[in-house]
């Protein structure tokens, strides 16, 4: 059959994207339970940031919002711009406050700028879906 999900190699990128948004929408949610349960990993580090507790209340909820929205297509672009909010602000905390291996450990920095990565390749991939800001975000997306 023609269409876009039998087309080879659009198909091909439609279900990378999609595995893109289920790895980003996953490493968002699965982290919920420690940001929501005041656990010491993530006491620890809003801490170092001065920020806690409001701040892991508030990252927390960007990330469940932007996780879910990465599962529904009709806000997927969204949920790939709210998470690049989160993620930038996570990148920049560990450069110039937590240092890049906070605690010991890369793993934080690391899984921010993979998700970082991913979350630019689909809001680039979406673009033609931002309905708002339109001739102002896609001026900077080509």
């Amino acid at each position: 059959p023609d269409g876009y999900w039998f087309d080879h190699e659009r198909g091909r990128k439609k279900w990378f994207l999609w595995g893109a948004q289920i790895v980003v929408a996953v490493i968002f949610l699965q982290t919920l339970f420690f940001k929501f349960t005041g656990a010491e990993e993530a006491v620890a580090l809003f801490s170092a940031l001065g920020v806690e507790p409001w701040g892991s209340i508030l990252v927390g909820t960007m990330e469940l919002f932007s996780g879910i929205m990465l599962l529904i297509p009709a806000t997927a672009v969204y949920g790939a711009i709210l998470v690049l909010v989160v993620v930038i602000g996570a990148i920049l905390s560990h450069i110039f406050v937590l240092g890049i291996a906070f605690q010991g450990s890369y793993a934080l920095f690391i899984m921010a700028v993979i998700v970082f990565l991913l979350s630019l390749w689909i809001l680039y991939e979406r673009r033609k879906e931002i309905k708002f800001l339109r001739k102002w975000l896609l001026f900077f997306l080509f």
